[in-house]
């Protein structure tokens, strides 16, 4: 079997279980090589302190089987009108297999002009921003447009690795990598959605958030008008 060459973004403030949760089931299997990719081989700060070191640069970077794109902090704004990235994402789509993203990484997929016309996911803070974007948006945990494969918020990455595995090589293989992991959720609190956890925790959750959300809707706003001048 062929090695099969895989790439996540890695940008400054990049959520690090996006890329961790795939990251950890997608280099399982002896197939695969994995790649870190930025645009200089120094390395960055994640939104939560960890230390990514990047394996590749934009410029170094091999044609990929798959691309992924995590979501980030007050990051990924800079990500989401950065040229040299959107680019870089729009020529590795001509001949990947499959385009991806976790978390809100969606909306820079979007902002590079690669997932109007499909169905995809996000963190269900970022759906509604995300259709701003022309996309048509599915909440569920993973969705699958024929070669786009996008995972809802954060946690989800291991659910998305594991589709993907499984498109990649195979049920078989995919299994094995969840019993590997001992991949079997049995969450301490029935809060992981909006509808479980309740008005109040949503409220005081969004009340935490407000300045990254506030600064993801004005930069939404921007992305979406550049995008309609564009069609």
């Amino acid at each position: 079997m062929s090695q099969l060459q895989i790439g996540f973004l890695v940008y400054p403030d990049v959520v690090q279980l996006d890329v961790m949760g795939a990251y950890q089931v997608l280099a399982f299997p002896p197939n695969t090589q994995v790649h870190l990719i930025w645009k200089t081989l120094t390395p960055i700060t994640s939104n939560e302190g960890l230390i990514f070191s990047p394996t590749v640069t934009l410029a170094n970077c091999p044609p990929l089987d798959v691309i992924c794109v995590p979501g980030g902090g007050m990051g990924q704004i800079e990500v989401m009108k950065d040229s040299e990235i959107l680019s870089f994402l729009q020529q590795q789509s001509n001949f990947t297999q499959y385009v991806t993203s976790v978390c809100s990484g969606s909306m820079i997929l979007a902002a590079a002009g690669l997932l109007q016309g499909y169905k995809a996911t996000c963190h269900w803070v970022f759906r509604d921003q995300l259709a701003m974007l022309g996309v048509e948006v599915v909440p569920q945990r993973v969705v699958i447009d024929r070669n786009r494969v996008t995972g809802a918020g954060v946690t989800s990455g291991i659910d998305f690795g594991l589709t993907l595995l499984g498109l990649l090589c195979g049920e078989e293989v995919a299994k094995m990598t969840q019993l590997m992991m001992e991949y079997m959720p049995d969450p301490p609190f029935d809060a992981g959605t909006p509808e479980a956890a309740g008005q109040e925790i949503v409220d005081s959750l969004m009340q935490l958030g407000k300045p990254l959300l506030d600064a993801f809707a004005d930069q939404t706003r921007v992305t979406a008008t550049q995008l309609s001048l564009k069609s």
